[in-house]
């Protein structure tokens, strides 16, 4: 399928790949890893032929159908359903030419291309159009919408539609999980896993890569190597290659260590026997993996918080949601030193919501809420990563939170979050989401929280940070509560899963291998409060179903008038950013005599991402709303 064959790659002036070389076969399901800037991206654009090998050479068959998650979206008034389907090339040619042969009436031409129809199931495109939006965590009421009042994580999820609805001989993905939920992800997974082509996957996320792939191309130094075996299977040859570095053996001992006490602690529980369980399995894992992680370049842990209040929050009978209708009533939850809760849920359940709620962004409804006079709240969310200052260095956050600390100290800790060198000087506007999302953890980290919300911190996050996230949460001595669709952060720092469902939040009977089939039940349950006797054909039925939809439409409308609303500011902002950037990629602006104007413009861009940030959360809440409403 793919031959690379002594090749060598550059992008501007740095060598990314030399003297790479092996094949992936037709059927391959390849998860491609490495750290960030290593050139994963850019072999992508290789295969998709927009870069060319500086030597060696890259061959593969003629006319392969190559499908890809394109990482931009245009501002279009195409319905959703329709962008998703335009990702079937065949489909719309073959569409294109019988409609030609409608025009001319020529019945020939007509029967040639309806039989071409019948053969690509052309008939049934927009279904499976619709159960892939659908799996990605589209409401059926989604499928019209245009693409243009879509934000830009779901933007993304409409692109990996448009990728996987194309039949393609190779599929190139690349990190097709960062805008998922949970749901979605396994999904996706299942997907994956019966597709027939060649795939081709980069992904931070090793659960996931551990069961969509049967290979791995392992990037460093220059050099490419694939394994065979998933990402577990790469992790335990490449642990097997430094297993002879005492560092690595200490650093597994402490690792076994932490998830030992947590299986010592809960084994003779019942309640907690399943988890516990799980995380003996993790620990089994983590007794070969361990050194294939000990050359990360990131290393932090949690100082232990100066006070630990007991308890740190509670909650009595407490309701929330927006513009006074609740998405969850009768939450009770005490929050105390040592607990660590997953929180699992449909997307819309109000997972988000919650947190919110705990981290104080949004008021109760209704209820009782005591905070410790002493509580301490490190709240990570990815909207955060836009409220960073974009004209400040690194050093400079850090020291806006400590006077007193040397400049050598600040450089030393921001070290272990990746950030070396003349980096830590440099402005935050040109840094990537991974490299935002480490500076806010950094500054997380660094005001010694006793109380964690984590609302997808893994987000752009690599696998060696995300492994080095682990590790230090698997430390800390506060409370956690987090929100995640990274399993294996999941699994090895929670010791208790909740689940938001329904308006309600209650435990979680099961571990996450049960989640999955949790959702399968669910997808065959009818919708709740529709009885045998409603869903028979009978005019009462029909009557009754049609006052309650009437019901439902005049409760919903302000939401979806506040909604429109919404929509159409952050097409303004869109496109208002999108002439800024053009103006910004003009190389004359970077020139000495344009510098104030730069400054200008960069402080301009910075409040416009503030502001379409503001405006997609506020978009995501009300469509939130709207969602549990509708439960």
């Amino acid at each position: 399928m793919l031959n690379f064959s002594n090749f060598a790659l550059r992008r501007g002036p740095r060598l990314l790949l030399e003297d790479v070389s092996f094949i992936i076969y037709a059927g391959n399901k390849v998860g491609i890893t490495g750290a960030n800037g290593t050139g994963k991206s850019s072999l992508f654009e290789l295969i998709r032929g927009r870069l060319q090998p500086d030597t060696g050479d890259l061959s593969m068959p003629t006319k392969l159908s190559i499908a890809h998650l394109a990482q931009e979206t245009a501002a279009v008034s195409t319905p959703a359903i329709e962008w998703v389907m335009d990702g079937d090339q065949e489909l719309r040619t073959v569409q294109q030419s019988l409609s030609r042969a409608q025009t001319r009436q020529d019945g020939h031409e007509q029967a040639r291309w309806h039989d071409q129809l019948e053969a690509i199931d052309g008939y049934t495109a927009r279904s499976r159009a619709a159960q892939l939006m659908h799996g990605l965590g589209f409401r059926a009421d989604q499928d019209e919408v245009p693409v243009k009042t879509l934000s830009g994580g779901w933007r993304v999820r409409l692109n990996l539609a448009r990728a996987l609805m194309c039949r393609s001989d190779l599929l190139l993905l690349d990190e097709p999980t960062n805008h998922l939920d949970l749901d979605a992800l396994i999904w996706l997974e299942d997907w994956l896993r019966v597709y027939t082509g060649t795939l081709l996957l980069i992904s931070h996320d090793r659960d996931f890569l551990d069961r969509v792939t049967d290979h791995i191309a392992h990037i460093e130094h220059r050099g490419m190597t694939l394994y065979a075996g998933n990402y577990s299977a790469f992790e335990t040859q490449r642990a097997a290659q430094l297993a002879n570095q005492q560092s690595a053996y200490e650093r597994q001992q402490r690792e076994v260590r932490h998830i030992q006490q947590f299986v010592d602690r809960f084994r003779a529980k019942a309640t907690k026997a399943r988890q516990a369980q799980s995380r003996l399995k993790a620990l089994q894992r983590m007794e070969l993996i361990a050194p294939a992680h000990i050359d990360s370049q990131f290393h932090f842990e949690f100082p232990p918080p100066e006070r630990l209040p007991n308890p740190l929050l509670r909650l009595e009978n407490l309701a929330v949601g927006y513009t006074d209708r609740p998405v969850i009533k009768n939450i009770n939850l005490n929050l105390l030193p040592g607990h660590r809760i997953g929180l699992l849920g449909h997307n819309g359940a109000g997972k988000s919501t919650l947190v919110k709620l705990l981290a104080g962004s949004l008021k109760a409804l209704k209820g009782r809420c005591e905070a410790a006079p002493d509580l301490a709240i490190g709240y990570f969310a990815q909207h955060q990563l836009e409220q960073l200052d974009a004209q400040a260095t690194p050093l400079l956050h850090l020291q806006r939170l400590d006077h007193h600390a040397s400049e050598q100290k600040l450089r030393n800790y921001l070290g272990g979050f990746g950030f070396g060198g003349d980096q830590v000087g440099e402005s935050v506007a040109p840094f990537s989401g991974g490299e935002k999302a480490r500076l806010v953890l950094a500054l997380l980290v660094y005001q010694r929280p006793n109380l964690l919300l984590l609302d997808e911190p893994t987000n752009h996050l690599d696998l060696e940070m995300r492994h080095a996230l682990t590790m230090a949460l698997q430390d800390f001595g506060g409370a956690m509560v987090l929100v995640s669709h990274d399993r294996h952060l999941l699994r090895t720092v929670t010791d208790e899963l909740l689940m938001v469902h329904d308006g309600k939040v209650s435990p979680f009977p099961g571990d996450l291998d049960d989640y999955p089939r949790w959702l399968s039940e669910q997808r065959r349950i009818f919708t709740p409060g529709v009885s045998a006797e409603a869903t028979q054909n009978s005019a009462a039925a029909r009557k009754a179903r049609r006052k309650a939809k009437a019901e439902q439409r005049r409760a919903l409308q302000p939401l979806r008038h506040k909604a429109k609303t919404l929509e159409t500011d952050i097409d303004r902002l869109s496109i208002k950013r999108d002439s800024l950037e053009q103006t910004l990629a003009d190389p004359s602006i970077y020139e000495e005599k344009e510098k104030p104007k730069l400054k200008e413009l960069l402080q301009q861009k910075t409040n416009l991402d503030r502001a379409l940030a503001q405006a997609e959360e506020a978009w995501l809440e009300v469509s939130e709303a709207v969602e549990a409403a509708r439960i």
